[in-house]
């Protein structure tokens, strides 16, 4: 393959190191990856971009700019690690153009003697292509694949991994570190965006069938004790409950939480917010309206508040009539009712020659009669026409409020819509495209939905934005979502605010401006690619690794090690082992190593239902960790990148050229 760097500056050949970490993409996210690679776990990184001259921008002078630019902006921002202090021996990046990224191309990236290769391209059939490509050429090759669509990643994960069993019929399948794991940067983010609109939302990571769920809590009062739960994961910056404070932005501020901190430490923080750690089981956060899918259809969707109350009032008169015929007659009362009814229906005989009580009590009837008529014919068409537009979107309900906001039905406001259902959070979209991904999602649960350009006059409005609890702008235009949330603060200027934002600069410029200008508001800006990038970045690392839970601008990882070949965990205390800031012990796993799950992030479905869980919470300190442990761990991600280093994985396999020797 002829690589092309005729239109950006060009590299010097390099020959493809063994053992080094390859990423296939051209978006925010492959930028974000290379440098999270190369600054926190100080590996060697290959970055296989889209070429300049084939794009699927478009092939004209335009396409070629914008492609030219994505290029120089990856060479920037994975050079920009080259005096991380953690990488001192590692050569700069690799970056080079592939106009097809087929089985040539993985080849001169160095595919046969890579550690990991992660394909995000944001087309899954262009990552699935190149995954079958890339297990021929490396059986042994850890896989990390961006997808969205969550069944077929599950049924691509169970694939590849068998392919690289067979394909290594001389090894032991329990040795093999070979892993495929399928994420999608839309789930990843989800969690983290739907948790900045509302406040006390949780924060969930699964081991081992049992959540992990990280929980914000406020400072306690003066004499108060707060819950330190299972342990404090994380110290809020001091400005954590401020709107006025430094955490809003993804890149801005100096000052930022403090992560893992011993107790000493917590003990002398007061006044600052905590992030301690829980578990519960999954129905303890399921959804408190009841299931998502529900299509049950209340009584009052099917006729309007005018209809029922018509009705409603036809009946106490008819009630009324029955009672005053039993009065006046001296009838039974059954009797008195059955002659009503068949007065109001007009089925019975004229009433001539009966007292004059009775007479009036037929002629009144028989005008109730002549009323119900058309409030019969009137529910019928209703009732029809809310069964012909079962299927259509919902309007906002006239007294909407303390609902949220949210901008944007693509990738990523798709999977943040479920996430605030599943919380039980009120929720309006709005969404210029009729056909977009989400709209089918929001018309299924039922969500009202405004179909408009949100920089319209009217379109917020519409979404009751002036009683609205927070708006949340995902849409894929840094200015479109910057303009919505300045119209949204006009209109109330103690919105909270989230905008989805990508680049750092103009994220922390938008954050201090809008803090400055509405101080009593809470304000936040988020990239989706930063927050996914530590997620791929950990899971080519290995399958390790649990999930990543975000702490402000920080961000916090839950990995399963084997002690055995770890110096600081082999032969060491829970207690003495707990190293601040970097890592800190939170679980052993109790389950004999022939019965273990090989994956603790696998839904408890993925193997054995009614397995009950190993993992033991309540450590006691002075516990020795013997080598034949398995441990849950919390690690910033330099102290994680510091135990992978110095561990097994370092020192195991380099005869396969799959792993780099650690120092």
């Amino acid at each position: 393959m002829t690589v092309a760097m005729t239109t950006v500056p060009r590299q010097p050949p390099q020959d493809p190191p063994s053992g080094h970490m390859i990423v296939c993409g051209g978006d925010a996210l492959a930028e974000r990856l290379a440098a999270e690679l190369r600054a926190v776990y100080g590996e060697r990184v290959t970055v296989v971009v889209p070429s300049v001259r084939v794009t699927r921008q478009g092939a004209g002078p335009a396409g070629r700019v914008r492609a030219a630019a994505l290029l120089t902006r990856i060479q920037a921002a994975v050079s920009r690690t080259a005096s991380a202090p953690d990488d001192d021996g590692v050569p700069p990046p690799r970056v080079m153009e592939a106009p097809v990224l087929d089985e040539e191309a993985l080849a001169e990236a160095g595919v046969a003697g890579a550690a990991a290769l992660a394909l995000v391209h944001g087309d899954d059939e262009t990552n699935i292509r190149a995954a079958l490509a890339a297990r021929r050429l490396n059986p042994q090759l850890r896989l990390v694949i961006r997808l969205y669509n969550r069944k077929l990643g599950q049924q691509l994960e169970n694939l590849l991994d068998q392919a690289a069993v067979l394909s290594s019929p001389g090894l032991d399948p329990e040795a093999l570190d070979t892993t495929t794991t399928v994420l999608s940067d839309a789930d990843t983010a989800a969690p983290a965006l739907a948790a900045t609109a509302v406040a006390g939302t949780s924060k969930v990571v699964q081991a081992d069938g049992l959540l992990l769920r990280a929980v914000e809590r406020t400072p306690p009062g003066p004499g108060a004790v707060a819950d330190p739960g299972l342990c404090t994961l994380a110290l809020l910056s001091a400005t954590a409950n401020d709107p006025a404070g430094a955490e809003g932005s993804d890149a801005g501020g100096a000052e930022g939480p403090l992560l893992l901190p011993d107790e000493r430490t917590v003990a002398a923080a007061t006044g600052r917010g905590t992030v301690v750690l829980e578990t519960v089981s999954p129905t303890d956060v399921a959804a408190p309206n009841g299931s998502l899918g529900s299509r049950r259809m209340p009584l009052g969707s099917l006729f309007s508040r005018r209809l029922r109350w018509s009705v409603a009032g036809l009946v106490t008169s008819v009630l009324g009539l029955a009672v005053a015929s039993w009065a006046t007659t001296d009838d039974h009362p059954l009797h008195a009712g059955y002659l009503t009814l068949l007065d109001l229906f007009a089925i019975d005989d004229p009433a001539i020659g009966e007292p004059l009580a009775r007479q009036l009590l037929q002629l009144l009837t028989g005008l109730a009669g002549l009323l119900l008529l058309p409030v019969l014919l009137a529910a019928v068409l209703e009732a029809l026409g809310t069964f012909r537009t079962a299927s259509a979107l919902r309007r906002p309900p006239r007294g909407l409020s303390g609902h949220v906001v949210l901008l944007g039905l693509g990738k990523i406001g798709t999977r943040v819509l479920a996430r605030l259902r599943e919380l039980g959070i009120p929720v309006v979209c709005v969404e210029e495209d009729p056909e977009a991904r989400g709209v089918a999602l929001a018309r299924r649960l039922r969500v009202p939905t405004v179909i408009g350009d949100v920089t319209q006059e009217g379109v917020l409005e519409a979404a009751k934005v002036h009683r609205a609890h927070a708006l949340l702008a995902l849409t894929s235009s840094d200015i479109t979502n910057l303009e919505a949330a300045l119209h949204a603060r006009s209109v109330k200027p103690d919105l909270r605010v989230a905008l989805r934002l990508f680049d750092d600069a103009f994220a922390t410029a938008v954050y201090r401006t809008l803090r400055s200008a509405y101080p009593l508001a809470l304000t936040r800006s988020r990239s989706v690619s930063a927050l996914a990038a530590p997620a791929f970045a950990g899971a080519m690392m290995g399958r390790q690794i649990l999930g990543a839970i975000p702490v402000e601008r920080s961000v916090l990882l839950f990995a399963a090690l084997d002690v055995a070949g770890h110096p600081h965990l082999d032969g060491l205390t829970v207690a003495d082992s707990f190293r601040a800031g970097s890592w800190r012990v939170i679980a052993l796993d109790a389950t004999a190593p022939g019965e273990r799950r090989p994956d603790l992030a696998a839904s408890p479905d993925d193997d054995d239902p009614d397995r009950p869980t190993g993992l033991v919470w309540d450590l006691h300190p002075g516990y020795v960790l013997r080598p034949e442990d398995r441990v849950v761990l919390a690690a910033t991600r330099q102290g994680l990148a510091e135990l992978l280093r110095h561990g097994p994985l370092a020192r195991t396999r380099v005869g396969a050229g799959n792993f780099r020797t650690g120092p």
